[in-house]
């Protein structure tokens, strides 16, 4: 199938800093020339993995989305990503792309062959060529929002993520749609964005969001937003950033009230937290996440405050891993042989740790302080 692809200046010797690029990609299935845009992180690395988002109605939403995800990555709320926008603007292109039957809602001829020029050209292309993640995310809005809920119908949905803007439902899809999301066992997540304003769409929207949030399944990850101030115009604006916020909400790192609600309150081992996140971040992105320091450091301090000894021990290997030239792994396990009435090896743990580099709050003097504490204590 790929064979049939051809690219117009194809993305051979791209020059990956300059982030956004826009070709002409020559599709079989829709035996027509369509304007494609691409954004690659600046410090783009083939060893590393990407999510990727495709966004729809690219003219409009594709800088916002890229704004969005460039932000969002910057300060730690989701992983870089690839993000692909399929133009749709020109002579009304869109509305023949995501048309609908008017009696069975389902894709016209051209509506298949728009569903699978991305499905079969443009997904396939990226993955080939370039280091992407098995996580993706469709972007759409008022017609072409509707369009991306096709891909649930399939037996295994091609998107993990859904961002559905002021759709314009195709005929049952208020009943359709939450009968398919009750049926996924894979991790599904879907955002509805809908304005104040009220029109003739309203009610099958509301009833929509009804249906979907009475769901009961715990790997359908549904947001709502309803934004009082919003016209279906200016609806397209709002609401991005807090999409990702909900989507990516896994990948941040540790919050006060993460700290508070989640950690403290758990009975089980406060390191389990850990790895649970960072497990879960694998299972569901593809790619394994570097550790954060801020959440060795909120984990640290349940240790200390729950008393949770036996959790300082795999923290410390874990550090050891992480932050291999910095002493936080070895003060860490020094902590550990300390509280298990272990003195001497507390001793040379510590002594080790003053050797390596300074982190965070931990200094040499902290060290120190514990290596002469020990010294004085039991005559060593």
């Amino acid at each position: 199938m790929l064979r049939s692809i051809t690219i117009l200046t194809l993305l051979i010797g791209l020059n990956l800093s300059a982030q956004i690029k826009q070709e002409i990609f020559e599709s079989f299935k829709l035996q027509e020339r369509r304007d494609v845009r691409y954004y690659f992180p600046e410090d783009y690395d083939k060893e590393k993995k990407y999510p990727l988002i495709v966004v729809l109605d690219g003219e409009y939403l594709f800088d916002q989305v890229v704004a969005n995800a460039k932000f969002y990555s910057r300060f730690h709320g989701m992983p870089q990503s690839i993000v692909v926008g399929i133009d749709q603007g020109k002579n009304g292109t869109r509305f023949v792309d995501c048309a609908f039957e008017p009696d069975t809602g389902l894709p016209t001829e051209k509506g298949k062959q728009f569903f699978e020029f991305l499905g079969m050209e443009i997904i396939p292309y990226l993955d080939l060529n370039f280091s992407t993640a098995p996580f993706k995310m469709i972007v759409g809005y008022d017609i072409t929002a509707n369009f991306e809920n096709y891909w649930l119908f399939k037996d295994n949905s091609l998107f993990n993520a859904y961002i559905s803007i002021s759709p314009s439902l195709a005929p049952e899809m208020e009943t359709r749609l939450p009968d398919r999301l009750g049926t996924f066992e894979k991790q599904i997540f879907y955002q509805l964005i809908i304005e104040g304003e009220k029109n003739e769409d309203t009610a099958r929207l509301m009833a929509l969001h009804k249906a979907i949030g009475a769901i009961n399944k715990e790997t359908l990850h549904y947001y709502f937003d309803e934004y009082p101030g919003a016209d279906h115009i200016s609806v397209a604006t709002y609401g991005l950033g807090k999409a990702f916020d909900n989507i990516f909400g896994m990948f941040k790192p540790i919050s006060p009230k993460e700290y508070k609600t989640k950690i403290l309150t758990s009975d089980e081992p406060v390191f389990k937290y850990l790895e649970d996140k960072y497990q879960g971040i694998e299972d569901l992105f593809g790619f394994r996440k570097r550790v954060d320091l801020n959440d060795v450091m909120a984990i640290y301090a349940a240790i200390r405050k729950k008393e949770d000894n036996e959790s300082l021990k795999p923290l410390s290997d874990l550090c050891k891993q992480e932050f291999p030239d910095t002493m936080l792994g070895f003060y860490f396990e020094g902590e550990y042989y300390e509280q298990l009435g272990e003195p001497k090896k507390a001793l040379k743990t510590f002594e080790k740790a003053f050797g390596m580099e300074e982190i965070d709050f931990l200094t040499k003097d902290m060290a120190l302080e514990k290596i002469d504490a020990l010294k004085a204590d039991f005559g060593f």
